[in-house]
């Protein structure tokens, strides 16, 4: 679909401003990544940026611009440095800066890398704005329990959502293993350190060998949560891990921690998706319930 010329305009007008000199959109094309918003790189014969466009988005823009900011304070990390938002002709944008990214690149480094961003400490669990998961809006505040902010912001919202959409199911299924939280990880007194909160492969990349991470759907956590999310789809090698590790050593209990938050990601993409989710949904609690017993 080409650019609206209002659009168009109104991009390249916050591009100058930002960057300073004329900016004109003379060439846009659809690249890949995400499934949320239509992503262009567009380019003026010189300069290229990476722009997402979609309605009724600017809260998500904003929110994606107040993660990658935060997530840019990890200096081991390539992190797209947020250009310009705004909205034309219906629809919001968010520019970034390209990034040439690489073919491949070294896990064990951007496991590294992600233990460096980890290092991060933040002062209580939580976040000071609500953003997203994905499309799923994501609330957050500042909560100074681990266990209690996992229940109550993260799986009781996502259950309660499984519930509109189709599978009520599943919050009675939980509703024991919410009671039970602080229990299933007594004794687990993680850090409230800074999280880049989907860290599936999609989310990661390289780029002239460096690690890059975007997309991010930040809040200060338990370290331990980003690599659930990176075991359950799969895409990162045992180097990766390894190499976190070798920061970061592994602790009792990490087997049932890496369900528990894993769970979260699972009902996500059953409220996105649909599907085979609610049952791996089911599934988990049940393994988890069990645990309890």
């Amino acid at each position: 679909m080409p650019l609206h010329p209002d659009l168009a305009d109104a991009i390249a007008a916050a591009i100058a401003h930002a960057d300073g000199g004329r900016f004109v959109v003379r060439a846009a094309r659809p690249v890949g990544g995400g499934c949320i918003s239509r992503n262009l790189c567009i380019a003026d014969g010189g300069r290229r940026y990476f722009v997402k466009i979609d309605r009724n988005a600017g809260e998500r823009f904003a929110a994606e611009a107040d993660g990658l900011a935060a997530l840019a304070r990890c200096a081991a990390l390539v992190v797209p440095r947020v250009v310009a938002q705004g909205a034309a002709a219906d629809e919001a944008f968010l520019v970034l800066d390209w990034l040439d990214l690489d073919t491949g690149g070294d896990d064990a480094r951007l496991g590294d890398a992600l233990a460096a961003l980890h290092d991060i400490a933040c002062p209580r669990f939580g976040w000071g704005r609500n953003n997203f998961i994905g499309a799923t809006p994501q609330a957050n505040g500042w909560h100074d329990d681990w266990a209690s902010f996992f229940a109550e912001r993260r799986l009781r919202p996502q259950l309660a959502l499984a519930a509109r959409n189709g599978a009520p199911q599943l919050a009675a299924q939980a509703t024991p293993l919410l009671a039970a939280l602080p229990e299933l990880l007594d004794g687990h007194r993680p850090r409230a350190v800074l999280l880049h909160g989907d860290l599936w492969h999609g989310n990661t990349g390289f780029t002239r060998g460096r690690p890059a991470l975007f997309d991010p759907a930040v809040h200060a956590g338990d370290g331990e949560a980003d690599l659930a999310m990176a075991a359950l789809f799969g895409g990162f090698s045992p180097r990766f891990f390894a190499a976190y590790h070798a920061r970061h050593p592994l602790l009792p209990g990490h087997q049932i921690r890496c369900r528990i938050y894993q769970l979260y990601h699972v009902l996500n993409h059953y409220n996105l998706f649909g599907g085979g989710y609610a049952r791996q949904a089911a599934t988990l609690i049940a393994a988890l319930a069990g645990r309890n017993a």
